[in-house]
């Protein structure tokens, strides 16, 4: 049985590696996705409770924190970056060094 859209989304943000991250683009690409990179926030957003994948991993392409600065998931998502090392100034992770190249 082949894996529905969002499965596929999720396996490749399962494969992102602690310590870099990966744009929506990316993600929708690597999941042979094409263009559909506003459906990866949605389909991270269907997560069942108690999953591993490392949503936070994926942030928009110029390097910014998709949701608004002062919100419980930004801090949340800011916070659980910077534990793997990532650095988050602004919101923003500076991509040349963070994006995740496989």
């Amino acid at each position: 049985m082949e894996a529905t859209k969002d499965q596929k989304i999720w396996q490749v943000v399962l494969a992102i590696p602690e310590g870099k991250v990966a744009s929506y683009g990316q993600v929708a690409s690597m999941a042979g996705l094409g263009r559909q990179a506003r459906y990866i926030g949605r389909a991270l957003g269907k997560l069942p409770a108690g999953h591993t994948v490392p949503w936070y991993r994926v942030i928009r392409s110029n390097g910014q924190i998709a949701f608004p600065e002062g919100t419980e998931t930004f801090a949340r998502q800011k916070k659980l970056l910077e534990q793997e090392g990532v650095e988050v100034k602004n919101g923003k992770i500076p991509m040349r060094i963070y994006q995740w190249q496989p």
